[in-house]
């Protein structure tokens, strides 16, 4: 199994075209030399973004080579370099503009420079830039009240830090100090950070590190309903299922069942007297691919979770504030509160932000030695956060998230009977996965030469998307929450168009 990140970047190719005019209705010209039929019309915009006028391409790529650390790597053989955004579009330094269906990886939630945010953070920045958390100011109070009155139960108490990575963490440590167990279980195939201590909890080999940092950690078995041992037609919380046959029915999900089976074969074998510190799960499986879990499967290991002496850890990095539109957080989609929640990406919209929030009696572990954030609760970062709340209810964007999503999930279902290489569709609001295969019944991953050919057909055409899973083989749908129906409507034609070049590729003589 080939899984390293030269599979993610390799074979890539570029053949995108100069805009003739930066207009308020810009249009791209057809590229794609193989077919030279009309491409997808994106939709008019009416922005007219500023002339580029810093270091050309090859200075850039010159600094990039001589002094960033190669690991940074950027989609495309030929990159972007993006100069300007606005809400769902970016812009690159020679005019194209590009329908964002990635959002900063998930990160952009409101839309670029959004201009609610932009005012506020402007005023901030005339007034305080930073003080640490040592003296007291407004905007940390204000933003506290109002990100937990979001979460119900007792998780009424906010830690904020900067990154995922540090949110996970600081949860990993609350969970070991507060139970005074120390063994932590994850899900395989998920994403929760990169940082060394969280690094164990990620079971995403294309993400690991040949470094020990699994002391304490338990993978147990993914519960993917589309790859996993288990599941089918009545297994998602999705307007899209499987077209996999099983013995589930509507009122119950037996696959569920199976894969809390195995979850107890972790506690039973592998934890010390069954005792445990925390169990962590992301909503909907992000970085791994758009992954789902069965329907009840969630409510009954966090119920497995707490009667073994641990507490229960909802990575909503990717999944919170609205985007999966029925409920406002993931984990209200399953039907549970867990214990400790991590919040990043779209909490700042693309300002460097994230938060831990938990419960009282949880957070008093803290108190056993000093802990400090420089960063966290920065004035400017609190206004970034306090005013994406605000832009959220005020547009309306977690019904908009599920509007447009169901929306664009109904366009991209059928596809998977259109075309051999779409093997699933599934999601839930604005959070959508394509897994791509050469063959429907083995499920074989589509390879990364053709997967590579596909999304640079996408980006020709003005949409750029995101790529994830084990094998790098799904297709990534996560944008900023204000892309509209129409946005919708092109990224679909875009993607078939995409999908119709790749059958006729595969059918060229070799």
């Amino acid at each position: 199994m080939k899984n390293s990140m030269k599979n993610l970047f390799k074979g890539f190719s570029t053949k995108g075209t100069k805009l003739q005019n930066v207009s308020a209705t810009i249009q791209q010209k057809p590229s794609l030399k193989e077919n030279q039929d009309v491409e997808p019309k994106m939709p008019d915009f009416s922005y007219k973004p500023q002339v580029y006028e810093g270091p050309s391409y090859e200075k850039l790529e010159g600094i990039k080579k001589q002094h960033v650390v190669q690991c940074i790597r950027q989609y495309y053989k030929k990159p972007l370099v993006i100069h300007e955004g606005r809400m769902q579009w970016l812009y690159d330094t020679e005019g194209r503009r590009y329908l964002d269906m990635f959002g900063g990886i998930v990160t952009v939630s409101v839309g670029h420079c959004h201009p609610k945010i932009n005012e506020v953070v402007k005023k901030q920045m005339d007034k305080l830039w930073h003080t640490t958390n040592i003296y007291m100011h407004p905007k940390l109070y204000e933003y506290a009240e109002k990100l937990v009155a979001k979460f119900p139960g007792k998780l009424k108490v906010v830690y904020l830090v900067n990154s995922g990575s540090e949110a996970n963490d600081l949860a990993m440590l609350l969970a070991r100090i507060h139970t005074k167990n120390h063994d932590i279980i994850s899900f395989r195939n998920a994403y929760h950070g990169m940082s060394p201590y969280v690094m164990g909890i990620t079971a995403h080999s294309t993400w690991r590190f040949d470094v020990p940092v699994n002391n304490g950690i338990h993978h147990a078995m993914n519960p993917d309903v589309y790859r996993g041992w288990w599941g089918g037609q009545y297994c998602r919380d999705s307007p899209v299922q499987t077209d996999r046959e099983c013995g589930c029915s509507q009122d119950h999900c037996q696959a569920g069942d199976n894969y809390y089976s195995e979850l107890e074969q972790v506690f039973r074998y592998s934890l010390p007297r069954g005792k445990v510190a925390g169990f962590f799960a992301e909503s909907i499986q992000g970085v791994g691919g758009v992954v789902q879990y069965p329907k009840g499967f969630l409510k009954k290991a966090f119920e497995l979770v707490r009667s073994n002496g641990g507490v229960c850890i909802s990575d909503e990095v990717q999944t919170g504030f609205g985007r999966l539109g029925s409920h406002f957080w993931g984990f209200e989609t399953h039907e549970v509160v867990p214990d400790i929640v991590t919040l990043a990406k779209g909490i700042g919209n693309g300002y460097p932000l994230a938060a831990v929030i938990t419960t009282p009696r949880i957070s008093e572990a803290l108190n056993q030695a000093l802990h400090f954030n420089t960063y966290g609760g920065n004035p400017i970062a609190c206004t970034v956060g306090l005013s994406v709340l605000e832009v959220i209810e005020e547009e309306g964007l977690q019904k908009n998230s599920a509007d447009v999503g169901t929306h664009l999930l109904n366009l991209l279902a059928p596809m998977r009977e259109e075309f051999p290489c779409v093997g699933d569709v599934r999601g839930k609001g604005l959070m959508i996965g394509m897994e791509l295969i050469t063959d429907k019944e083995s499920k074989a991953p589509l390879g990364n030469k053709h997967f590579a050919d596909i999304w640079e057909d996408c980006k020709d055409m003005g949409v750029l998307i995101g790529r994830g899973g084990l094998m790098a083989n799904v297709i990534r749908l996560k944008p900023p929450m204000c892309v509209t129906k129409q946005d919708a409507d092109f990224t679909a034609e875009v993607l078939r168009k995409a999908f119709q070049n790749h059958t006729r590729r595969m059918k060229l003589p070799k």
